[in-house]
């Protein structure tokens, strides 16, 4: 009997995967890492994973399961490789996604070696998505059945070694089924509510944590227009992504979205919209996935957000390996530290980030 750890994190979609691991004979192990949140912290936002409520949440998934359960610490890891890239990134003026640093550092890398140490076969989560074996014989991840809850998008960095090592029984329902399922099997996180946002901002406020965390939020400086117009002052520039509007707190007359950020002049840029979409991006840092290399001549289906839609592309190598990729119609606001991530089909081809957009 093959030994599966399932990663718990106290909300439906994880339950539900230990569950159904359970129904199909595998020996099923819960546990949830704790990542981010001191034992002492009272500060829990309702849904919030790995926090005590949900760490108290998948134990009794467990018992009601009868499955071993464990709690690994991996705050010191989790800091290191989430907490610090993320507030690095947003320090240099660019907008890292956590979800995708965890997966890559966290969930697929200390976790999944902690694992394989205690003798298990693979590691499974609750994640919206599906692993196939292409023709080619290379493993990928394919989009989920489920395709307003589909995670496929912060999982492109995956390697065909940890594909191998995992299970994703989830993305094979719709999520009002699993809701069912947990239902049906008694389980007591079938109405928790789901996560959202960053796990370790529980109030949103990214600008906040950062300067608790690092003693600043970015320089301070002006807002400009793109004639370099002064239009307003800023108290950092890590408090601003590109394609926001909300928070500016500048009076410009029209609604302006920010375009740049300089954060080592401290200044930010602002612009109508328009001048958002952009019909080509440097990519750099490429994951393969699906395919070996990328074809110049294919036609892939982009994302470069995780709420934005795929959209046809095309792509081209560059010098150091970057990619270029053109899209059939402009897109929105592509911002440099998100992940592009290309489909062929309904699987991933491969990914990488976002340099900048032209």
């Amino acid at each position: 009997m093959a030994k599966v750890v399932a990663a718990m994190s106290g909300g439906v979609d994880s339950s539900v995967c230990a569950y159904l691991l359970k129904q199909q004979g595998y020996e099923v192990i819960g546990a949830t890492m704790q990542i981010w949140q001191d034992d002492s912290s009272a500060v829990e936002r309702e849904g919030s994973c790995c926090g005590a409520s949900a760490v108290e949440d998948a134990r009794r998934v467990a018992q009601c399961l009868d499955i071993p359960y464990y709690v690994m610490n991996f705050r010191e890891d989790f800091s290191r490789e989430v907490i610090d890239r993320f507030c690095a990134g947003y320090l240099e003026g660019i907008t890292p996604n956590p979800c995708i640093m965890c997966n890559r550092y966290i969930k697929w890398g200390a976790f999944l070696e902690r694992c394989r140490a205690i003798g298990a076969d693979y590691i499974a989560t609750g994640h919206y998505a599906r692993i196939i074996r292409l023709p080619s014989g290379r493993l990928a991840i394919r989009r989920s059945v489920s395709a307003g809850k589909d995670q496929t998008y912060v999982l492109y960095s995956m390697t065909q070694e940890e594909l191998a090592a995992t299970l994703l029984p989830v993305g094979e329902y719709e999520k009002t089924r699993i809701r069912e399922i947990a239902r049906e099997a008694g389980l007591p996180t079938a109405t928790r509510k789901d996560s959202q946002d960053i796990c370790f901002i529980p109030d949103g406020r990214h600008e906040r944590f950062l300067k608790e965390h690092t003693g600043t939020a970015g320089k301070s400086g002006r807002f400009l227009d793109l004639d370099g117009n002064v239009l307003g002052m800023h108290d950092g520039t890590a408090a601003f992504t590109i394609g926001q509007r909300k928070g500016l707190g500048i009076a410009a007359g029209r609604p302006v979205y920010v375009c740049r950020i300089d954060a080592a002049a401290g200044d930010v840029y602002v612009s109508d919209e328009e001048t958002l979409f952009k019909r080509e991006i440097i990519v750099d840092d490429l994951h393969y996935m699906g395919e070996e290399r990328f074809e110049p001549d294919a036609v892939y289906m982009a994302k470069v957000r995780y709420s934005q839609k795929l959209v046809p592309c095309h792509v081209r190598y560059l010098k150091d390996d970057k990619l270029c990729v053109t899209f059939e119609d402009p897109v929105r606001a592509p911002t440099p530290g998100q992940a592009a991530v290309l489909y062929r089909d309904d699987w991933i081809a491969g990914g990488g980030t976002i340099v900048e957009g032209k």
